[in-house]
């Protein structure tokens, strides 16, 4: 093409248009790496699952799971009752609230008098004294736990019958040190659950199979995890963990450096979102995407290459500007058809969403919301998580601005 003709302002348009080719083309590298990824992940998966089925139940050992608590939430009963149906012979659940007014805890009596054969508990943490409140709960409940294999989870999780199974299956090997597991978003009502949902189940999945790939797993995520307590008490238990707002990251990073191996589990979970305003979202999402530019500065700097939809945005309007608009559509297709293709591989192909396939032409909208999220992660330090006030440090470090 011929630029030679454009006014003053055409140099601008071609640097524009040459920034949407760049983006459209790196994402479209990230597209293919996430492809082989995938293929990757799946021949590993089929061979772990096809493991855990082949461990005999007498052969399991005793299980303890830390489950903290903090107020109601709509599923939450159906939530914690998927841990109380697990098919394990030999399991305890340890509940952690700050106080005894906690509603949670309603939740949690009923299901104890309908499960009694389950064993379980109720620790009270009281006012947390460290930053993170949840590790300092899990801190509290440890202490009472009678089993050397661990299993952490968030109260926002259901799962199938065969959890225990599938993730302590891998930890009978010495050299593995912790389990973490993918999940799909289950949303609530409104487009702005749904779209997060589909980052949960397509975006995450993606980000952390490519790492898992190129460089091994060196971290965790929150949801499920699990490993064995002299694993814990090795990388410096959870006190390591105590000022850190992604502290499940930090825990498989620790676990890592220690020596041991980090596995990416082919046991896909489900993390259950809750009504909540479209600002409230967008504020979680904003918060994450904060924690994992204070976590990993370098890689989330890099983040803003592996987005597609916004340079074929880019490329659309730069190029009815100067007058090509068959460019500009075309631009903007193959930007909209690189994230319908990674919503069918990942989101259907690994962890089963279905909505991820009848809703695939939608999450090209979560790829550009995410995109502007992911510029707005670098204003400020602040945050609010669970009603309290927060700000960011150095290395992902946080400070409670509301507790001496």
């Amino acid at each position: 093409m011929n630029f030679a003709h454009l006014p003053a302002t055409g140099m601008l348009g071609l640097l524009l248009l040459g920034l949407a080719f760049l983006g459209l083309i790196t994402s479209f590298i990230y597209l293919c790496l996430v492809l082989l990824a995938a293929q990757r992940y799946k021949r590993n998966a089929r061979v772990g699952a096809a493991s855990a089925r082949q461990i005999e139940n007498a052969s399991l050992p005793p299980v303890t799971i830390l489950k903290p608590l903090h107020g109601m939430e709509p599923d939450l009963g159906r939530n914690l009752e998927s841990f109380f149906r697990q098919s394990y012979p030999n399991f305890e659940i340890i509940f952690g609230v700050r106080d005894a007014s906690d509603p949670a805890l309603a939740v949690v009596e009923r299901l104890r008098l309908n499960y009694p054969q389950v064993k379980s508990r109720v620790v009270l943490s009281g006012p947390p004294t460290w930053a993170n409140a949840k590790v300092f709960s899990q801190q509290k409940m440890v202490a009472f736990a009678t089993a050397r294999y661990i299993v952490m989870s968030d109260s926002d999780v259901c799962v199938g019958p065969d959890l225990l199974q599938n993730v302590v299956a891998p930890l009978r090997d010495e050299k593995i040190g912790l389990v973490t597991c993918p999940y799909r978003g289950v949303p609530a009502l409104g487009l702005s659950s749904s779209l997060e949902a589909l980052g949960m189940s397509v975006e995450m999945t993606s980000g952390v199979i490519v790492a898992d790939m190129l460089e091994g797993m060196r971290f965790a995520l929150g949801p499920v995890t699990a490993t064995r307590r002299e694993v814990l008490e090795q990388m410096g238990g959870f006190p390591a963990v105590a000022d850190y707002y992604s502290d499940d990251f930090e825990l498989g990073q620790k676990i890592w450096a220690s020596g041991y191996k980090v596995i990416f589990s082919h046991y896909v979970i489900e993390h259950v979102l809750t009504p909540r305003p479209f600002w409230r979202t967008l504020a979680d999402q904003l918060r994450w995407m904060k924690s994992t530019r204070y976590s990993r500065p370098a890689g989330h700097v890099g983040t803003g290459l592996t987005y597609a939809v916004p340079f074929g945005l880019l490329g659309f309007v730069v190029c009815l500007a100067i007058g090509k608009p068959w460019l500009g559509v075309l631009c903007l297709g193959v930007g909209w058809l690189n994230r319908m293709v990674q919503s069918l591989v990942v989101g259907w192909g690994i962890v089963r969403d279905r909505r991820a396939l009848s809703l695939c032409w939608l999450y090209p909208l979560r790829d550009l919301l995410g995109f502007f999220l992911w510029l707005a992660s670098f204003s400020g330090r602040g945050f609010v998580w669970r009603g309290e006030r927060y700000s960011f440090r150095k290395g992902g470090k946080i400070i409670a601005a509301d507790r001496p």
